[in-house]
């Protein structure tokens, strides 16, 4: 059964989060989804054709993690893409997806990259389970596809050897990234945006 309770709560954190990120320009229009986990077997995530600075309780659909919804409501399209990290890893409470400007450029930019190496940065350590900028994070990237499931396969099969990842890109599309909870979810999303920041700066001093 659907704890009410916790399910508003968690819709409206995530609501204001999602006002966060469309007053930075990272899910303009309709773009992007979000999602809370709500116990060990469903969560919560936007429905469909929602606009992301705008959201309510009543955007939010309950779902299990075979991301059939348990609540009345469509689903993001994408929501295989959420409920997949959340079985994968039970420590993880939040995922957010978005199309920030930097994501989608660095993405296309690295047209033959299956991932961006973030090496010798101080802010790797906003990530958890790192405690010195002497590492290297490697965030993938995957490419675009209407196939969620097929996505979502490969998704799984990188995760699986690389544990640690925090985020992954998908080519001309946008970012996943998950945390422990909502918060220490924006917390990664905003520093792996500021660090893309800088990888494209670089590329743009190199030429």
């Amino acid at each position: 059964m659907i704890d009410s309770k916790y399910f508003y709560q968690q819709a409206i954190a995530l609501a204001a989060a999602g006002e966060d990120l469309y007053q930075r320009g990272w899910v303009p229009a309709t773009s992007g989804n979000f999602s809370a986990r709500l116990d060990a077997s469903s969560a919560i995530v936007t429905a469909s054709g929602k606009h992301k600075g705008r959201l309510s309780p009543t955007d939010f659909i309950a779902v299990d993690l075979q991301a059939k919804p348990i609540s009345e409501g469509k689903p993001s399209a994408e929501t295989e893409l959420h409920t997949q990290i959340y079985a994968c890893f039970p420590e993880v409470a939040a995922v957010l997806h978005c199309h920030s400007p930097k994501v989608t450029v660095i993405s296309k930019a690295n047209v033959n990259a299956t991932a961006i190496h973030l090496e010798d940065y101080e802010l790797l350590k906003a990530f958890d389970g790192i405690d010195t900028h002497a590492t290297r994070v490697d965030i993938p990237i995957f490419d675009n596809t209407q196939n969620i499931s097929a996505l979502a396969a490969e998704v799984d099969a990188y995760l699986a050897l690389h544990p640690m990842c925090p985020a992954y890109l998908i080519r001309g599309h946008g970012v996943y990234c998950w945390g422990k909870d909502i918060d220490s979810c924006m917390r990664n999303l905003e520093a792996l945006d500021f660090l893309l920041e800088c990888e494209l700066e670089l590329m743009r001093l190199a030429h």
